[in-house]
């Protein structure tokens, strides 16, 4: 076994090989670029290099700096993880020269999966079924126009050299193949560098089933069962589950031993995915092979209890399959989601920022949780905005489904625009809990899928108002043991106080008056008054509101709360001011500060007659500013601080007297 292995990746697949390799006793080197100097892949290794600046180019795609720092390391293997240069036969070539071991298939079998018409030839003389279609060199207008004919429409305009959806368009009829053509060809020049095309028999409701394959140097391969990954956003992933719903024994015998069948044809090494289309009449076709380690390989690890990394490792160091395809065991049902900074609503635009507040679902033998980063990292630009896989697993896939739903609630994230309430309106969608599947199933349910979720603002609103009240009441008590919040006689003698919040949430601004008097809080939104009592554990509030009880989570950054309700996040902005409501006919006395805190500004002078509402005192505590203002008509009499001086919880601030007393 290796002693030392270079990752030359980063985010959760650089995280995930690692603590594989650690488990196996081997030292890891890690790469990073200047925008990575911090990550979480970094601090793991027991020693990194610096690439290069943020951009892949200038970093995680040097090939030549990385195989240069695996040799000054002393790192004998280089695992590619996915993505990057994980499928690049001139980088597995150049390791190779080097004298490092590339922890993936030979050069010879990157380069047959590397282009799809080719790889497509390759298996249709090794006997894998293949879709209806042309894959030929002939690539000009008449020749294409003419194999469209022949295969029938729908079609599929394809990239030879393409991925990630790039460089295909769907053709319905004949006339409009050539203007499809035009454009696919376009694309794919820009992209790929390469417009050579291929044509396929267009399936309307296939599944994307796809075949995990292992193979090692002695003659053996097996498969490690199949992964069901049809619900898909422009032709990327976005669930994975293992085993295939509604996918028989028999079925997968065929499909598994037709994967082997083409791992074997371009005698490949390690860890292998071959994708194939799976149509309503149970016909399956061989669509591509993925020459690496998938991003959703964990639902195979949890329904099988193997470690493919590890199997990896232990190939790439010349040892045979831990198992036989005898040996190899399936038992209950895994569902995996990738949690992504985007916004569903917004064409799945990626978003970018930091992640303020980050708490996940506690790891089990039924949760996992496979991520790169933690609290305070940054979702940057450069690269792909995933942060986490959430990987659940149970003895039905009903249980799984329910287990899944549990854990995407315990997920919240702050900071970003995520999509948690997109992945559970997706897991909690009756047609998938139905396992109506195919590869269509956001688009054929978008209606539903996008509807506009219960609102639940004015909840949020009052639980945000609650957490400011019980946050002051807990860091005052930590502040002095002669606290008043420590008696039962109310906030201040004689008086109920009243906090005014300027809460805005999106666009809205709304207006709040909580009164409290003793323990009991009346809250007052949108002409509304609810009895509302608070308590405040780290970031749990539980609250009473009108008789709900509830229990949530709560963060705060800056001047923004973060309420979180179920899967939905509801982020709220807001300003404070605070007045006493004085009891009794005899209004003359004084305004006093609410709690510890700095004067900000004076706004008033001796002798001076103020109208109802005027800013007399602005003063700051716990990084928000209060407005302390005249509570009727009136006179100042006397002023008692002045800007800088820090006052203490009930301190005098002004002496006030009502106009006419």
């Amino acid at each position: 076994m290796f002693r030392k292995i270079l990752i030359a990746n980063r985010g959760e697949i650089a995280c995930r090989v690692i603590e594989t390799a650690h488990k196996l006793g081997i030292r890891c080197v890690a790469v990073y670029s200047e925008a990575d100097a911090n990550a979480r892949h970094v601090r793991m290794a027991d020693e990194a290099f610096l690439l290069g600046p943020a951009a892949s180019k200038d970093s995680y795609l040097r090939a030549d700096k990385i195989i240069a720092i695996a040799k000054q390391s002393g790192a004998e293997a280089i695992h590619p993880g996915y993505g990057f240069l994980s499928e690049n036969e001139e980088f597995a070539k150049a390791c190779e020269d080097a004298g490092v071991v590339f922890i993936g298939p030979p050069v010879t079998a990157i380069a047959a999966m590397g282009s799809k018409s080719a790889a497509k030839k390759i298996m249709q003389d090794a006997g894998v079924p293949l879709v209806p279609g042309y894959h030929g060199d002939d690539q000009t207008d008449a020749v294409l126009k003419a194999e469209s004919a022949k295969i029938g429409y729908p079609q599929l305009l394809k990239a030879a050299y393409g991925g990630g959806g790039k460089g295909m368009r769907v053709v319905w009829q004949a006339d409009e193949f050539d203007a499809a053509l035009a454009s696919a060809r376009r694309e794919a020049k820009a992209g790929f560098g390469n417009d050579k095309m291929l044509l396929e028999r267009y399936l309307t409701k296939p599944r994307h089933i796809e075949i995990q394959v292992f193979a090692d140097n002695h003659g053996n391969a097996v498969y490690l069962a199949e992964r069901d990954c049809s619900i898909q956003r422009r032709h990327q992933k976005v669930i994975e589950e293992a085993p295939a719903p509604s996918f028989s024994p028999a079925q997968r015998q065929a499909m598994g031993e037709a994967a082997v069948k083409a791992a074997k044809a371009i005698d490949y090494r390690g860890a292998g995915t071959v994708e194939f289309l799976f149509d309503e009449d149970g016909s399956f076709y061989f669509m591509e092979m993925n020459t690496r380690l998938q991003v959703e390989h964990p639902v195979t690890e949890m329904i099988t209890g193997q470690d493919l990394v590890q199997w990896q490792l232990l190939v790439a160091a010349g040892e045979p399959l831990p198992l036989t395809q005898a040996q190899v065991q399936l038992a209950g049902h895994a569902i995996e989601v990738r949690v992504y900074a985007e916004d569903p609503d917004n064409d799945f635009l990626p978003a970018t920022g930091k992640l303020t507040y980050l708490r996940q679902p506690e790891a089990s033998r039924n949760v996992r949780v496979d991520t790169g980063v933690v609290e305070h990292d940054e979702v940057s630009p450069y690269y792909d905005p995933m942060i986490a896989k959430l990987i659940v697993w149970d003895e039905s896939r009903d249980r799984a489904i329910s287990r899944m739903l549990r854990a995407l609630d315990d997920y919240r994230i702050a900071g970003v625009t995520t999509n948690l309430g997109f992945l559970t309106s997706l897991v909690e969608h009756p047609a998938f809990k139905a396992a109506e599947l195919d590869t269509n199933f956001i688009n054929k349910h978008q209606q539903s899928l996008f509807a506009p979720a219960h609102s639940q603002e004015n909840q949020a609103l009052i639980l945000a108002a609650l957490f400011i009240v019980a946050k002051q009441q807990t860091q005052q008590l930590a502040q002095s043991s002669n606290s008043p919040w420590q008696f039962n006689h109310g906030w201040r003698l004689n008086e109920t106080a009243i906090l005014k919040l300027d809460l805005q949430m999106g666009e809205t601004k709304h207006a709040l008056t909580i009164a409290q008097q003793q323990q009991q809080m009346t809250i007052t939104l949108a002409q509304q008054l609810f009895d509302c009592h608070v308590n405040l554990a780290g970031d749990e509030l539980s609250a009473v509101i009108a008789g709900h009880r509830m229990k949530v989570r709560v963060s705060q950054y800056q001047d923004t709360i973060s309420i979180f309700i179920k899967h939905q996040r509801y982020d709220i902005v807001y300003q404070t001011e605070v007045t006493t409501a004085v009891d009794g006919a005899d209004h003359a006395g004084s305004l006093t500060a609410p709690m510890n805190g700095t004067i900000v500004a004076v706004l008033c002078s001796e002798n001076q007659s103020v109208k109802v509402g005027d800013t007399l005192v602005i003063m700051e505590a716990m990084k928000m500013e209060y407005a302390i203002k005249a509570p009727k008509d009136g006179v100042v009499k006397a002023v008692f601080y002045a800007a800088g001086d820090l006052v203490k919880d009930g301190a005098e601030l002004v002496d006030f007297c009502e106009e006419d007393a």
